[in-house]
């Protein structure tokens, strides 16, 4: 760590959040280094030290002797004010190097409500934050993430985008960065050399271009040779890439603090309104041999006492059974237990639950989305009540006492009705648990009801998000009906909703906002008693920009949308056939058990759905 930041520990919360030497962590020696790399995520160490992703890359370079990763987070606001105060720059945790010592800086695009932070990291390490004002002496800043797949509103500060995975195509990078050190290349020879890379965006290398009435209308290449097209790269097996056999243990308590496996990546259930499930496509299912020895040397290197099984929908991994007698077994004297974090309904099952109680509880969530069938077949979530309430009556009489159930207000074609239906699912599945419930706890249900967003790469990319008036009064009018005994109503802002919309369909007209609004003193906007939307508004109209105009307007059917040239293999023709189906009211079968949905990424990105042996044969 940073010396200079030593006597202000004591002065500031958490302190152990920067104080380095944690268990795992990686510490080489910067002169013997060819390339170096800071990973950087724009949330505070908590967060950061729970993503998979972020662990599973600095294994990546950390594994090879040419190169090193250092971890660096956004300080919390009490010592970034110690910080500016003395004029200390941003620093990584291993070496406390300053970030303008490192040849590449990457950060995590996962969450539109982070882009404030990444601008006030580059500022606080001293880092020019427009790409064009940096020069030879500073390091490329490269990102990564969800996001991607709509980076524009962050053109203007990143130097290069990865999309997609990023198992493979880091090594790229860093034999690139060592190559352009040894040739003695220019930052312009060198941005050239990462750009060549499929899976890479070069922002700069595209001018936008709008009409008159404001609309896009196309981003055209400046850079010979710069695809009008970046496709996102795909490991295509799971298998074969590369995983950490140690994760960094924090002193503190973190977000995530456990072991983790990824069971599979991908989804094919085409939730209309998930950009995940369109952006992370195919599915490429992890072996169980292959889980089980992740996990068992995970566990020796951590000392973790809880198994996480991650993925978009964990239940849906063909061999989830067997995964989890198996780990269980070998588990279930030293008390570890074994969680799964995203659960399908129909996914999930009496058998399943009764597995699970063999080790210790960690709780239940399921996402029936929407209250009616009617609007749960427009979203093509293809659940039904019946399946809600037999899962739930096998949580209970497995012993579970608390259920999480999450929604969402706000989809296309919502009426009074799909909010009255979110009020009966909630008061059946608390009447199931006191009649069928058989721990010695009343049974509690946490109703979590979040605003639609409409994201990019989706069917509902078009359309436009309720006004916050409208989402705050469905808010008042399922909080007035949910108000009883043994029921948990929670919900965001509208507005943090509202300006996560606005970023999510924004182009590059958001980068002067977002720096202005850096400016004026925004920063950790996903966090609710830090969110300072007054101030967001003030930035708006200093940049004379109407965040309404891309949050809430329904984008017409034929207009060029600012983010089609970041692809991630699924064809406009299949997003706007699968709009009409939602319109329509028709659902689209999961095409690893059905017929193939013409989504356009196999074919396009040559890849499969790849299920493990074992899996393919149940």
């Amino acid at each position: 760590m940073d010396q200079r930041l030593l006597p202000l520990l004591p002065q500031v919360s958490k302190p152990a959040r920067y104080t380095n030497n944690e268990i795992n962590a990686v510490h080489k020696e910067w002169d013997h280094i060819q390339v170096k790399i800071a990973f950087a995520f724009p949330d505070i160490y908590e967060v950061g030290m729970g993503h998979l992703g972020y662990k599973i890359l600095y294994s990546i370079v950390n594994g090879r002797d040419d190169s090193l990763a250092e971890r660096v987070y956004a300080p919390w606001v009490d010592l970034e004010a110690k910080m500016r105060e003395l004029k200390i720059p941003l620093t990584t945790l291993e070496s406390g190097r300053e970030l303008k010592e490192f040849d590449l800086v990457g950060f995590t695009l996962q969450y539109e409500l982070s882009y404030s932070n990444i601008l006030n990291m580059l500022d606080l390490s001293g880092i020019p934050l427009l790409s064009r004002d940096r020069t030879d002496q500073h390091p490329f800043i490269m990102a990564g993430g969800p996001c991607a797949f709509n980076v524009e509103p962050l053109a203007d500060f990143l130097d290069f985008v990865v999309l997609g995975d990023g198992e493979e195509i880091i090594h790229e990078i860093v034999e690139l960065a060592k190559e352009g050190r040894v040739k003695g290349l220019s930052r312009e020879e060198q941005l050239a050399s990462f750009g060549k890379l499929p899976g890479v965006y070069v922002p700069s290398y595209y001018k936008a271009h709008y009409n008159a009435n404001g609309t896009f209308h196309k981003l055209e290449p400046v850079k010979q040779g710069a695809p009008e097209i970046v496709y996102k790269r795909v490991v295509a097996d799971l298998d074969k890439a590369e995983f950490p056999e140690k994760f960094v243990v924090p002193y503190i308590d973190v977000v995530h603090d456990r072991v983790m496996v990824e069971v599979f990546r991908g989804c094919t259930r085409g939730c209309r309104f998930c950009q995940a499930g369109m952006i992370y496509r195919p599915v490429r299912e992890r072996k169980l041999t292959t889980l089980k020895k992740q996990i068992r040397t995970l566990v020796e290197a951590t000392g973790y006492d809880e198994i996480s099984l991650t993925s978009l929908s964990s239940g849906d991994y063909t061999c989830i059974e067997p995964l989890i007698s198996d780990v269980i077994e070998e588990y279930k004297d030293l008390g570890v237990a074994v969680s799964l974090p995203s659960l399908r309904l129909d996914s999930f099952s009496p058998a399943l639950a009764e597995e699970i109680q063999r080790s210790r509880k960690t709780g239940l969530t399921f996402a029936p989305e929407a209250g009616t069938q009617r609007l749960r077949d427009v979203i093509n979530k293809n659940v039904s009540e019946d399946d809600l309430y037999e899962v739930v009556k096998g949580a209970f009489q497995a012993g579970w006492y608390s259920v999480k159930l999450y929604f969402m207000i706000g989809l296309p074609t919502e009426t009074e009705e799909d909010l009255d239906g979110i009020v009966e699912l909630a008061q059946n599945v608390l009447e199931i648990g006191r009649k069928h419930g058989t721990g010695a706890r009343r049974p509690e249900v946490t109703i979590s009801v979040s605003s639609f967003v409409p994201k990019p790469h989706t069917p509902f990319q078009w359309e436009g998000q309720d006004s916050m008036e409208t989402l705050r009064a469905k808010q008042n009018y399922l909080r007035d009906r949910l108000r009883q005994r043994g029921m948990r109503f929670t919900y965001p802002r509208v507005e943090e909703s509202f300006l996560e919309a606005v970023f999510a369909k924004g182009d590059r007209r958001l980068g002067p906002v977002l720096a202005r609004a850096v400016e004026l003193g925004c920063r950790f906007d996903g966090w609710s008693d830090h969110f300072q939307y007054q101030l967001w508004m003030k930035a708006f109209a200093d940049c004379n920009v109407d965040p309404h105009w891309y949050a809430n307007r329904a984008v017409a059917l034929d207009e060029t949308l600012s983010w089609e040239h970041l692809s991630p293999g699924v064809s406009r023709r299949f997003l706007l056939q699968e709009r009409d189906a939602a319109l329509g009211g028709r659902t689209t079968p999961d095409c690893r058990f059905d017929v193939c949905s013409g989504c356009n990424v196999c074919p396009q990105l040559k890849v499969a759905n790849c299920l493990s042996e074992e899996g393919a044969r149940v």
